[in-house]
């Protein structure tokens, strides 16, 4: 980071927060900091331009309660507008609107065309500017940015939830509970407990930068939830992260040795992933490098792709003896399964719980990064929205519902979604390239290129590699996590619920905007 870089971070990073308190577990590193962009010139829905008749009076800097406009000590005029702080035309109807208050009229606010370049239909660009900004504050972004739902014209952007008129007496925000137990076996295994509804996916060390990987995994102990290895292995970086870090065993077992299995509170099978069923994981050659190779017992520069499907398991009892191979090797892990979301996916959830394991983790089609080709994304898994549901009724109707943790992913990018989720009858859900856009992805779609990212979050290039920061990756995905969670407690407020438990499965709750009574 250079000295002029380091200096403007400096001054962003003033305190426009009040320190939040988190009930439950109370936890000082979980209280919201700013953490801004990291580049000079960060995208923002509108354009502030300040012209050469201005009179160096400060007024807007006095005026803005946004943090827009900035003049640091000693220098005489306010330095360029943080214009992605801006509300934009909404703020004319305020007493603290800059561009109608100057006086040497040398201010102006117009839309920027940069910002509709970003994105696509599900992550439209307010969704990734939302994003950004609750990675920013660790709070609510403010309603300029459209938060909840993107412009896909179905799956999750066309649910909505049923608010009743009130709320009962006596309900609090701070008491409402979301901590999500993921042992619901009576077995010898530990009862696990996340105090938040969700945690981190697979993201392997080879397709996702190491100081991205240690800041999710920093970031989830923080908040007493998850991260995972993915298929890439288990770098010695994550061992003091240990009891945080999901072990994920794929097709190409890239990594896996007995001594990562046994230092793991949860191990995965990844036996099919949402984004690209039936195709296995893959790594393309210039992402190899030599610590990727090291770590993957591999060549270096080669391409690698992971078989599917497992070779071994070709049934519910093949699977079992997976299962118990893991839980000899570890005694006190618990066994999870991730598999994709077929036409049976409810049929693969019980013989997921038959073979013994903990949890089930349903990827549907949306997920992935770019890394995924787009004809697998779009034409074979079942959307997650159509397959939690599923799942969740034929469990229940087996008898084993509250046997076995259902954990959903493939496409959750918002606390909307995870309690849209829930609502549909998943337990909690796992996210991973909201917790990319947190760190300024801008979803480009390059991810599987070494030097293709953009901002140097999926890359393996020590070049790029130096764009990030580990504190940074950190403190941003620490106030993503405050932020999400905040506003899953204002949903559960609304819907008159105490916990995220009470959440589950209540389709009563929702309402779909092509089947609402006119």
């Amino acid at each position: 980071m250079s000295t002029m870089t380091r200096e403007l971070h400096a001054i962003l990073t003033e305190s426009l927060l009040e320190p939040m308190e988190i009930p439950g577990r109370p936890d000082p590193r979980r209280e919201a900091q700013v953490a801004p962009s990291q580049y000079r010139n960060a995208i923002g829905k509108f354009r502030i331009h300040r012209d050469s008749n201005c009179s160096a009076c400060g007024k807007c800097v006095t005026l803005c309660p946004h943090g827009v406009h900035k003049r640091p000590k000693g220098y005489r005029l306010p330095i360029r507008p943080l214009d992605y702080r801006c509300i934009g035309f909404d703020c004319s109807r305020t007493d603290h609107y800059c561009v109608g208050a100057c006086p040497s009229g040398s201010l102006s606010l117009s839309m920027n065309p940069v910002f509709e370049t970003m994105g696509d239909c599900r992550w439209t660009p307010d969704l990734i500017a939302s994003q950004w900004a609750m990675a920013e504050t660790g709070h609510r972004p403010p309603p300029h940015l459209e938060c909840e739902t993107g412009g896909s014209g179905g799956g999750f952007d066309k649910l909505r939830f049923r608010f009743p008129q009130s709320v009962p007496k006596g309900l609090r925000r701070q008491d409402i509970s979301t901590e999500l137990l993921l042992n619901r076996r009576n077995d010898s295994r530990p009862k696990v407990k996340i105090d938040i509804p969700w945690y981190g996916g697979g993201m392997s060390f080879g397709s996702t930068n190491i100081r991205v990987l240690l800041g999710k995994v920093r970031a989830a102990e923080v908040w007493n939830t998850f991260s995972c290895t993915g298929e890439g292995g288990y770098p010695e970086r994550f061992i003091p992260h240990a009891d945080h870090m999901i072990t994920q065993v794929a097709t190409g077992l890239f990594g896996v040795r007995e001594e990562t299995i046994q230092r793991a509170r949860i191990v995965e099978f990844k036996y099919a992933q949402g984004a690209k069923p039936g195709l296995g994981g893959h790594l393309l050659g210039d992402k190899n490098t030599p610590e990727v190779a090291s770590m993957r017992e591999a060549v270096v520069g080669t391409s690698l792709f992971s078989p599917f499907p497992f070779h071994s398991v070709y049934s519910i009892e093949d699977h079992k003896k997976h299962l118990d191979w893991i839980a000899h090797v570890n005694p006190r892990a618990l066994l999870s399964a991730k598999v994709s979301t077929p036409a049976d996916v409810d049929m693969v959830a019980v013989g997921v719980y038959c073979a013994g394991a903990h949890i089930v983790h349903i990827d549907g089609s949306y997920g992935g990064t770019g890394a995924a080709p787009n004809i697998a994304k779009k034409n074979i898994a079942m959307p997650i929205e159509y397959a939690i549901n599923q799942c969740h009724q034929f469990l229940a109707a087996e008898g084993v519902r509250d046997e076995i943790t259902l954990m959903a992913s493939g496409g959750i990018r918002t606390p909307a979604d995870v309690a849209k989720a829930i609502a549909l009858g998943a337990d909690g859900v796992v996210i991973g390239t909201a917790e990319l856009v947190a760190l300024e992805c801008i979803r480009c779609g390059a991810c599987e290129s070494g030097r293709g990212c953009a901002r140097g979050i999926c890359t393996t290039d020590n070049e790029l590699l130096e764009r990030v920061e580990i504190g940074w990756c950190t403190q941003r995905l620490v106030n993503m996590h405050n932020a999400w969670r905040e506003m899953v407690v204002d949903i559960l407020y609304r819907l008159g619920l105490e916990s995220v438990a009470a959440l589950r499965g209540r389709t009563d709750l929702l309402m779909h905007l092509d089947y609402m009574e006119q």
